[in-house]
C-alpha cells in the first residue's frame, strides 16, 4: 500500500504528539461520522487539540474550517499542519507545557477584600 503525502504528515504529527506524552487518535469518517472533523483529535495537559493535516498545496474545506473555528471558540487549540509548519505544532505544545495558572498571585488580595 502506497503512503500518501498527507499520511506522512499525519505520521509526523502523531510522532510529535507522542514525544510530548499527548493522547491522540485519528478521526476516521464514515456513515455515522461528523463531516469536517479534524484528522487528529488530541489532549495535552488538559487542552483539547484538533489537527487538520494537509500536504503540499492542500487546503482545508469550508466545513473543516468551520469545525476548527468551533474548536477554537470553545477554548480548544485548532491547527492546520502540513510539512512546512510542523515546527508550529511543537511550539504550541511547548507553550501549553509551560503554561501555568497565576490565580494564586491574586488569591491573598482577593481574600483581603
Amino acid at each position: 500500500m502506497a503512503t500518501t503525502p498527507e499520511s506522512k504528515v499525519k505520521k509526523k504529527v502523531h510522532a510529535t504528539l507522542k514525544s510530548y506524552g499527548a493522547y491522540a487518535v485519528n478521526y476516521i469518517g464514515g456513515q455515522y461520522a461528523n463531516n469536517g472533523t479534524p484528522d487528529i483529535l488530541a489532549c495535552f495537559n488538559g487542552f483539547f487539540i484538533g489537527i487538520e493535516c494537509k500536504a503540499g498545496r492542500g487546503v482545508p474545506t469550508a466545513l473543516q474550517i468551520k469545525n476548527l473555528r468551533d474548536i477554537a471558540k470553545t477554548g480548544g487549540l485548532a491547527l492546520i499542519i502540513n510539512e512546512d509548519n510542523l515546527a508550529y505544532l511543537e511550539e504550541s505544545l511547548d507553550d501549553i507545557k509551560h503554561a501555568q495558572s497565576n490565580y494564586h498571585l491574586f488569591a491573598v488580595k482577593a481574600q483581603d477584600e
